[in-house]
């Protein structure tokens, strides 16, 4: 395994206006993944917030690799500028990539991995893709489910979690972080096994 940092960025709108939104669980995600390395937020040269912090642990008690968590400082749509800046600026490939966002295809409350493919209508994976001239990148995907009735998608995901998701929300996130953290100690298919036998 590379001895490089990890990027591991979270996506989603910046400002409190959007904090508590579906369309913000990356965000959410790396709170909870700066928690477990005490570690803050800081401005960035590249439009971002960032945190850099160990995570999981290796084999032996060792602690787990070295990681960079990013924050856009930019809408969701504009991603890829403040994502391609950071790999620039700590010379990282998109191997060393992770983007963890939300996802309308899987229901609540669960998650899924994968590495490259399509991005499913999400314009920021879009964006991103285009800004660092590559899909074949690792994604941790949140389950945000699709909206009832006839209910856009764009308005679904623009809304913060229900009373009743709200109630499970705090156990995804860190179910979220422990898969960020099995890719990066494990690697992704063990990482799958474990968390896509979840809902199996």
């Amino acid at each position: 395994m590379s001895n490089r940092p990890w990027l591991i960025v979270g996506l989603g709108n910046p400002g409190p206006k959007y904090s508590g939104n579906r369309h913000n669980v990356g965000h959410m995600v790396l709170d909870v993944l700066a928690g477990r390395g005490n570690a803050s937020f800081a401005r960035h040269r590249t439009n971002a917030h960032i945190a850099q912090v160990r995570l999981g642990m290796l084999p032996g008690g060792v602690p787990g690799p070295q990681a960079i968590l990013a924050r856009p400082d930019t809408y969701m749509n504009t991603s890829g500028g403040p994502v391609a800046g950071l790999l620039k600026y700590f010379d990282l490939t998109a191997d060393n990539l992770i983007v963890i966002h939300d996802e309308l295809d899987i229901p609540f409350d669960s998650i899924r991995i994968k590495r490259g493919g399509g991005e499913g209508g999400h314009n920021g994976l879009r964006d991103i893709s285009k800004a660092i001239g590559t899909k074949d990148y690792l994604r941790v995907r949140i389950g945000v489910g699709r909206p009832p009735g006839r209910m856009q998608a764009a308005d679904w995901v623009l809304k913060d979690f229900g009373t009743a998701e709200r109630a499970d929300l705090p156990i995804l996130l860190e179910e979220a972080a422990d898969a960020v953290e099995m890719v990066i100690t494990e690697g992704m298919l063990a990482a799958q096994q474990k968390f896509h036998s979840k809902d199996s």
